[in-house]
């Protein structure tokens, strides 16, 4: 079982119960290449798991008729090594809850290039950006791909010397999609939506400024007209907000081994020299949520019809946070830092620890739903149940506390801050009720101690704040029962917690517990096992 247009031929995969396309991979190729629809950046896991697979869905219904085209700017290597190799084709194993798993050939993908000056890929992606056919280009390059500056505010050295060069000669690749974008404007100023669907608030906003950015740069040297950017900011390009969910981890051995005994022989996963984890197949979760902002000047895909919700900004926009601030991922930060902690190397056996189950119903049900942000076309109740009941426990889901303990520093705001702030506004509410998430706050700063509940030290996770926050709590130690003023200037730091904890009420609790979880090795279980009762 080799995963090629030849291998599939194979009458194996249907006895060994893999679902093929039923569609005319090679008509399909063809109608896309005369008539593009849809161009993606990013051909990581996410898009091969995600929207690759919505298009072929309408593509079974006799919805669409053409396939996407896939260019990467980042990592040339997974081109090279996975589309090229397998035919463009992808092997997405789907790993349900109840232990199922679903094994699924993906024939969307038609071309893909890496987004350079390759002759061959330049001149296809001009010939696409001027097809008056083009409805939409889309984005999975994650939310540092959308950065133009570093943290001081200024132009990261790539940028700054692509505005000097000009276009012909950019090193960066959102340089090299604002030349195409030019070379569409200059065809006749022809319509597209700029679609993000990268996991970070706002993402259309993220785009759009960084496109806008680069091109005035240029005009202002002269080196594109200004009518440019005034086609950017005209109704004939839209930049649409979207809220993506759907979890696709690094390619996993153990599900290497399953595809193995079945005879699949295209298992080894690649390691790029960008560090890019990636494999012929991609294994992911059953649950997907993907909602998008309808701003389409040419039209789009019926995505619909594939279980895509298109609304309004404002929607997207409280979905979005109905997920970030209180429905999943505040759960999964305190399982991560608890998880820590606790010795865990798996979230989803956290979700088999009866304390931390109660802690993460807490949060979610007790804590955050009397202020959630409900957007009407999800109900956050059964958001909350489906995290907790079938996403966090997945057995099949290899993801740790350790990767989503990763930048905590900059998480706790918007995942935590935004309840209390709701509570603080709210005349019904009182924010001295909260006691788990000051519980999460007080486990973070033991968590930086770099000491787990027995005692053992541990390295914590990247974080870019990870040293101020050490230094907070530099001197303690277990069994420390000295004064803890020393905490006064983290606890009230709103850039963490989104608020000053001090000014709110909540930071002597936030010390009571962290004392109490300093006491002696064990006291981390002890205090999430009083408070959570």
């Amino acid at each position: 079982m080799k995963l090629t247009n030849e291998g599939l031929k194979s009458p194996v995969w249907k006895e060994k119960g893999y679902k093929l396309f039923s569609y005319d991979r090679e008509a399909l190729k063809e109608r896309t290449h005369s008539e593009p629809i849809w161009v993606h950046f990013g051909a990581g896991n996410i898009f091969r798991g995600f929207p690759a697979r919505l298009q072929q869905e309408l593509v079974e219904k006799g919805l669409a008729d053409r396939g996407i085209i896939v260019g990467e700017g980042f990592d040339n290597e997974i081109i090279t090594d996975i589309y090229n190799k397998y035919d463009d084709l992808t092997l997405l194993v789907t790993l349900k809850a109840d232990g199922s798993i679903d094994k699924q050939v993906v024939g969307t993908v038609t071309e893909a290039y890496p987004c350079d000056y390759t002759p061959e890929a330049w001149a296809r992606f001009q010939e696409v950006f001027k097809a008056p056919s083009l409805q939409m280009i889309s984005f999975t390059i994650t939310e540092k791909g959308y950065a133009l500056k570093n943290p001081a505010g200024e132009f990261f050295p790539g940028y700054v010397k692509d505005f000097e060069n000009g276009p012909g000669k950019a090193t960066m690749f959102l340089s090299r999609l604002t030349e195409l974008l030019y070379s569409r404007y200059k065809a006749g100023e022809l319509p597209l939506a700029v679609v993000s669907m990268d996991n970070c608030s706002h993402n259309g906003e993220k785009i759009e400024a960084a496109i806008t950015t680069i091109a005035a740069e240029w005009v202002k040297k002269g080196f594109m007209d200004k009518g440019f950017s005034d086609y950017l900011a005209s109704s004939k390009v839209s930049f649409p907000w979207s809220m993506i969910d759907k979890i696709t981890p690094r390619p996993d051995a153990s599900v290497a081994e399953m595809l193995k005994a079945d005879g699949y022989e295209d298992t080894d996963v690649v390691v790029t020299s960008k560090h890019t984890y990636i494999a012929s197949f991609v294994n992911a979760e059953e649950c997907e949520y993907l909602v998008i902002e309808d701003d389409f000047p040419n039209g789009r895909p019926a995505l619909e019809n594939a279980g895509v919700y298109f609304t309004d900004r404002e929607t997207v926009n409280k979905v979005e946070k109905m997920k970030v601030c209180t429905c999943l991922n505040p759960l999964h930060t305190a399982l991560a830092v608890f998880g820590c902690l606790l010795g865990y190397t798996l979230i989803s056996k956290e979700m088999k620890d009866e304390d931390l189950v109660k802690l993460v119903k807490t949060i979610g049900y007790t804590e955050g739903l009397p202020v959630v942000i409900n957007p009407g076309i999800i109900d956050p109740k059964k958001f909350i149940d489906e995290v907790v009941n079938v996403r966090i426990p997945n057995p099949f889901m290899p993801d740790t506390p350790q990767r989503i303990a990763t930048d905590t520093s900059q998480k706790l705001s918007i995942r935590f801050g935004e309840t209390i702030k709701a509570y603080a506004a709210s005349p019904d509410l009182d924010v001295k009720s909260l006691k788990c998430i000051p519980l999460v706050f007080a486990a973070w700063l033991r968590y930086v101690m770099g000491v787990d509940d027995e005692g053992k030290t541990f390295e914590p996770s990247a974080d870019p704040l990870l040293a101020y926050a050490q230094d907070a709590v530099k001197g303690i130690g277990l069994g420390y029962t000295g004064s803890l003023d020393q905490l006064h200037d983290i606890l009230s730091n709103q850039k963490i917690f989104g608020v000053d904890l001090y000014e709110v009420g909540l930071a002597d609790l936030v010390i009571e517990y962290f004392r109490s979880m300093i006491a002696a090795p064990g006291a981390v279980r002890a205090t999430l096992k009083k408070v959570v009762g």
